[in-house]
């Protein structure tokens, strides 16, 4: 077990009972979503907690898989997903990179609120890029702090994360962020910033079909 590991199940109880701090741009993004999916669809979702999301989106779609690097995050959407009557989601320990997964085998990834708590996001995006069908599409949630004064918290993360007491964290620009999904072979089609300091970055990106 690694330390981003330990640092998430023990958070995850408090994470679970958190409410969502803004309700109004989390059903934004949720809609945002649904309109791109379709009921013959196989959906990857990394980073996906504690289910909440996943469960929200499978009534949309064939099938989900969501998997994390927390157990007991795990736990809790299984259960989740169980009391909702949710029987098309697959929750399983996991993250990108990840050869195991097949590649072209997703018509969508979604990453939400994740990249930003991976230092190896690059390799992420290019995983990402690999396992989606042509032509699929990425939505991700993500803190871009790169012009921020919040970006000198890396400064402390490396001694945070040591203790056990503050997760990784990735510090990157909007523009880096839409560099490095363009290198991977997706282009953007939207992308909206929200939250209190406008950092947070909403993005949807499709993977270029072979050809066109």
């Amino acid at each position: 077990m690694t330390r981003s590991d330990k640092f998430w199940d023990r958070m995850a109880d408090t994470y679970a009972k958190s409410p969502v701090a803004d309700e109004a741009t989390y059903q934004r993004k949720l809609s945002a979503t649904q309109s791109l999916l379709g009921p013959n669809m196989r959906i990857l979702e990394f980073g996906c907690g504690t289910g909440t999301t996943a469960i929200h989106h499978a009534p949309h779609v064939r099938q989900i898989y969501g998997i994390d690097i927390s157990e007991r995050m795990l736990d809790i959407a299984r259960r989740k997903a169980q009391e909702a009557c949710v029987d098309n989601i697959t929750f399983a320990h996991g993250t990108l990179p990840n050869p195991a997964v097949g590649s072209e085998s997703f018509d969508a990834v979604l990453g939400l609120n994740v990249i930003h708590l991976m230092t190896n996001w690059r390799a992420v995006l290019t995983d990402v890029e690999r396992i989606l069908k042509p032509g699929g599409v990425f939505v991700s949630s993500t803190e871009c702090l790169g012009h921020s004064l919040r970006r000198f918290a890396k400064l402390i993360t490396p001694l945070g994360s040591r203790l056990g007491i503050m997760p990784d964290i990735a510090v990157m620009t909007e523009a880096e962020l839409g560099s490095e999904l363009f290198k991977a072979g997706m282009e953007i089609e939207r992308q909206w910033r929200h939250a209190k300091h406008g950092t947070t970055v909403f993005t949807i990106a499709r993977k270029s079909i072979e050809g066109i």
